[in-house]
């Protein structure tokens, strides 16, 4: 399989198994990764996601261009809602989504991270958007996402020049929330799966929904939303066992309902 996926304790783990391709998207990875996105959008034991690459050279490289004779035209036509590997323009996954960034995330693979709400990074890691050095475009994400994600010229130096940029940069550009050395990359991931796992589900899922939905509203106009998950996790009983266990200093025991 192209894609391993699995669930524990409410965790979940999603790896682009294709080392030896520098873990490049193809036609049916890219069938597979919707399909794992569409599961956990239906299941309701996950409250945090881990995406990452396998082996330590790359995140993902982007897309696989090993046979492909589709036009840039032509994949600009493509119907793809959810962007690259069904991640970089998702806004029905409404759970926290970690990039675990233990090489290189170029062209596709940095728009998937784009599409992450938090990013650990081996120091080591390496981030781009190369497309113009070959004539494409970033067409999933990079030309509308990173200037929405970072301060305009910064983007630009990303798009303009097509070069690799160092952990350490992206994270003074603000898309990288923490740098590490490679060994100590899943310590720091689990950290913070920790703490997202530690507070209530229902709370973490009406948080998202309303940040991926009201981007384009005013502060006024977001506020009067009430949309189901978020009536759901201020109803629920969550949300008394939180207060309760607080006064009773004492960790919450979730039910997610």
């Amino acid at each position: 399989m192209s894609i391993r996926f699995s669930v524990s304790d409410r965790v979940a783990r999603v790896t682009i198994d294709r080392p030896e391709r520098m873990n490049a998207v193809d036609a049916a990875c890219e069938q597979a990764l919707e399909a794992v996105w569409q599961d956990i959008e239906r299941r309701d034991d996950v409250s945090c996601v881990v995406v990452t690459g396998a082996g330590a050279r790359a995140f993902c490289a982007g897309a696989d261009m090993k046979g492909v004779t589709t036009s840039g035209l032509d994949y600009w036509a493509e119907d793809r809602p959810h962007g690259f590997g069904g991640l970089s323009f998702r806004r029905s996954l409404d759970v926290p989504v970690i990039a675990r960034v233990n090489g290189f995330a170029l062209g596709g693979g940095f728009e998937m991270v784009l599409g992450c709400d938090i990013v650990i990074a081996a120091s080591t890691a390496r981030f781009g958007l190369p497309e113009a050095r070959v004539g494409r475009m970033p067409l999933d994400g990079g030309m509308v996402l990173l200037q929405r994600k970072i301060p305009f010229n910064r983007a630009m130096a990303v798009l303009m020049t097509g070069r690799q940029f160092s952990a350490e940069e992206m994270h003074a550009f603000g898309l990288v929330n923490e740098v590490v050395e490679p060994d100590a990359l899943d310590d720091a991931v689990e950290r913070w799966v920790t703490e997202i796992v530690a507070c209530a589900p229902l709370s973490l899922k009406a948080i998202k929904h309303t940040v991926n939905r009201t981007g384009h509203l005013s502060p006024a106009e977001a506020q009067a939303l009430r949309t189901v998950p978020l009536v759901r996790a201020l109803r629920s009983e969550d949300a008394q066992e939180g207060v309760t266990a607080f006064l009773e200093k004492r960790a919450p025991v979730w039910k997610g309902r």
